[in-house]
């Protein structure tokens, strides 16, 4: 039974939350009050959609270091927009946040597809190019809480049974990136690409096209996730969410998705999402300075690959070992 219980992730991460938010209320109790907890996972949630698009990449052995500026150029052209035509329905404006956003991913797929380019160079190359587009569309200027729609900001906001939307919606994404992983030929695609390439060839699936799905999810929640950052915030300007895709790789690796591709869970990248935004949210509460909590993130990241590289480890090595003893 203890076997089985170290050998899954995703309980091992629910108990490592569990005793980090028991060592936490220790000196800050009121931090596991439901309503704080609520609050919590709503500041969490937009980690959590980027991380399931982050996921879908890396299972096919890629990786998608734009993801942030990604999120950043949908953001700003949906707060362009919005301050253009105040009066344009909400859902369009996220729909064409989405639409780039899918657009940007398509590049990246179609770079990494066609030509055969590395996916980390692919990605931090149109990072950079990403973020340059910001500064040139909007000249470097911020858009403001006052050039921005009541209606624009007030959708995250907005309270659905009790819940904000924003963590209906980042709800909603889970729900639907797990039946496409589970459910669909294209998510079993992706874990296929990612344990074996070459095998995945043999059964008919087409390894470019796959990833380049891969990235296409990834986009369109970039974008998603563009829309919720400006609006929420009621701010967007060109350093928007700068850094922040180390945040979503760690997240991945914490859950327990394999950078070498092919193993994963859309539970492991949520929990890997939670047990950051619990550690974020946590430490300047209990007065952890800055460059300590950049510390500490550090090592929880450095120690979660660790555990993945140990339970990757290949039974074949062993075999050689002892073939050489022999």
């Amino acid at each position: 039974m203890m076997s089985k219980f170290l050998k899954n992730r995703e309980l091992l991460l629910v108990a490592a939350i569990a005793v980090l938010l028991a060592l936490i209320t220790l000196r800050f109790p009121a931090f596991v009050a439901p309503s704080n907890l609520a609050r919590v996972y709503n500041d969490t949630s937009i980690l959590i959609i980027l991380a399931l698009g982050q996921m879908a990449v890396i299972l096919t052995r890629c990786i998608d270091l734009s993801m942030a500026a990604n999120l950043a150029l949908s953001g700003m052209v949906a707060a362009m927009l919005n301050a253009a035509f105040p009066g344009l329905p909400i859902p369009l404006v996220i729909l064409v946040a989405m639409a780039l956003g899918t657009l940007l991913g398509m590049i990246n797929g179609a770079l990494v597809w066609k030509l055969d380019i590395p996916p980390i160079v692919v990605t931090l190359g149109t990072l950079t190019i990403y973020r340059g587009m910001i500064f040139l569309l909007s000249d470097g200027k911020w858009i403001n809480a006052h050039q921005m729609s009541d209606a624009f900001k007030a959708l995250p906001r907005d309270a659905l049974l009790g819940f904000p939307v924003l963590s209906w919606l980042s709800l909603l994404m889970i729900g639907l990136v797990f039946l496409l992983m589970s459910r669909t030929a294209l998510g079993r695609a992706f874990y296929a690409v990612g344990g074996n390439p070459h095998a995945a060839v043999y059964t008919g699936i087409d390894v470019g096209r796959t990833r380049f799905f891969a990235y296409c999810l990834s986009g369109a929640l970039a974008g998603l996730s563009g829309y919720l950052w400006v609006s929420r915030y009621a701010v967007a300007y060109v350093d928007i969410a700068a850094g922040f895709e180390l945040d979503i790789i760690a997240a991945c690796v914490i859950g327990g998705i394999s950078i070498a591709g092919g193993i994963g869970t859309v539970a492991g990248a949520v929990l890997g999402a939670l047990f950051l935004g619990v550690i974020k949210n946590a430490l300047p509460v209990i007065n952890i300075s800055p460059f300590a909590q950049m510390a500490i993130s550090g090592m929880v990241i450095i120690i979660a690959v660790a555990v993945n590289a140990r339970a990757e480890r290949r039974k074949g090595r062993v075999i050689l070992r002892k073939a050489e003893a022999v």
